[in-house]
């Protein structure tokens, strides 16, 4: 059934009429912290479900087992579903996470303030990704208003382990049959529409030499040089990194990155213990298992370099690349069609070197795609730095188009 211009008019008239209410729930959001670690999320989804309940969203509160969040490295966790049944029809699901890595240093607003200058809001998770909790609530909110029948459903997935891999969050939901979704919409960036995104693979490293008093350092085994060796190894294959390249637009060659280093027990001691983890970027052509072997054969040989050295490797995470499947076609469209028309400008459907929890559902089968309330880059939105901010024009948008495109997804077909 052909929706009338007026219609979309009618999703974006109430948007712009109840803005001033979605930024204060953002705020309220960025308000409650949920620094991934230590993982303590538990917390802001309660308070999440209060916020989605007195606007007439009302949550189910799946609480994950203490054993399951504890073995994924986190405190713990609740996850969100509200579930909006219409009729028959598919079920589009949309899914952001609440979890965000500690805010660090360098900040000049509160990073749990939720602060408004200039048009912007600031604060840790403001573009990524508790503001498409907004984005994802209010245009559901709106797409009711209209009272018009529908065909389907919708259900909002608030999840809180995107940070540690998602084995708890989206996996978990999945895993217990909670949700099974025919399509999904997942939190991103309002410039582009996501179809793809590079794999990553963690791993801890840790180098074993032997303490000894600095006054005498051929007592000991020194595992620092040994770990310098294998870091100087390691940061050489980014240079033959950038040989490979990605046949999928947005994303260039794979990339390592060494983010965390800690060791040794003091300035007068031979450390005998250096642990670091690195982060591995995959392109979606590269085989995740040959990835991880070679990175081990690199490692083994520079060890071998400084003898006397062991060395422990452990596997942190494995996310495989998202690959569209066949089926994100509709998701696409409406995007697009609409984002193009809200933004007055064409809006391109490409890969992004993040990784995120949509390839979960993306290896259960679900068609999925990213999009969300957010600038045309990470860069722009200082997310992972100091200073993360949202736009707020951008939020109004995105809420525009994800509400316009539910309306197109959702309509019942026409008579023949």
């Amino acid at each position: 059934m052909t929706v009338s211009p007026t219609t979309y008019q009618q999703l974006d008239a109430w948007i712009d009429a109840h803005f001033d209410e979605q930024v204060q729930f953002l705020q309220q959001l960025i308000q409650v912290p949920t620094d991934t670690p230590p993982g303590n999320n538990a917390p802001h989804a309660e308070r999440a479900a209060e916020l989605l309940g007195a606007m007439g969203l009302p949550a189910e509160k799946h609480q994950v087992p203490a054993a399951l969040v504890q073995a994924a490295g986190l405190q713990s966790v609740t996850n969100l579903v509200v579930r909006r049944r219409y009729g028959d029809g598919p079920t589009v699901a949309l899914n952001a996470h609440g979890d965000v890595v500690p805010p660090g240093e360098g900040w000049t607003h509160d990073p749990y303030g939720g602060e408004i200058e200039a048009g912007k809001i600031y604060g840790r998770a403001a573009a990524v990704s508790k503001c498409d909790f907004a984005t994802y609530a209010f245009a559901v909110r709106a797409l009711e208003s209209l009272g018009l029948p529908l065909q389907g459903a919708v259900e909002l997935l608030f999840t809180y382990d995107e940070e540690f891999g998602g084995e708890v969050g989206p996996a978990w939901l999945l895993a217990e049959k909670i949700t099974r979704p025919d399509l999904l919409i997942a939190a991103g960036f309002s410039y582009q529409v996501i179809t793809a995104h590079n794999g990553c693979l963690q791993m801890e490293v840790t180098v074993h030499g032997k303490m000894a008093h600095a006054a005498i350092p051929d007592s000991g085994i020194d595992a620092l040089q040994g770990a310098v060796t294998i870091l100087n190894a390691l940061y050489a294959q980014n240079t033959l990194y950038r040989q490979v390249r990605s046949q999928v637009e947005g994303i260039n060659h794979p990339y390592l990155n060494v983010g965390r280093i800690e060791g040794g027990t003091n300035t007068n001691v031979v450390p005998g213990r250096v642990t670091f983890k690195l982060d591995r970027r995959m392109i979606p052509e590269e085989n995740p298992s040959q990835v991880e072997a070679t990175l081990r054969e690199v490692i083994a040989r520079a060890a071998a370099q400084t003898p006397g050295i062991t060395v422990e490797i452990k596997r942190i995470l494995l996310a495989n690349a998202l690959k569209p499947l066949p089926g994100n076609k509709p998701l696409v469209e409406a995007l697009q069609k609409h984002a193009s028309a809200v933004f007055g400008e064409a809006i391109p459907a490409l890969g992004t070197p993040l990784y995120t929890d949509v390839r979960i559902f993306c290896e259960a089968g679900i068609p999925g795609v990213i999009y969300g309330a957010g600038p045309r880059t990470v860069l722009e939105s200082h997310a992972k730095r100091a200073d993360e901010r949202l736009d707020l024009a951008d939020l109004r948008r995105a809420t525009q188009v994800v509400a316009r495109s539910l309306l197109d997804l959702l309509q019942p077909p026409s008579p023949r």
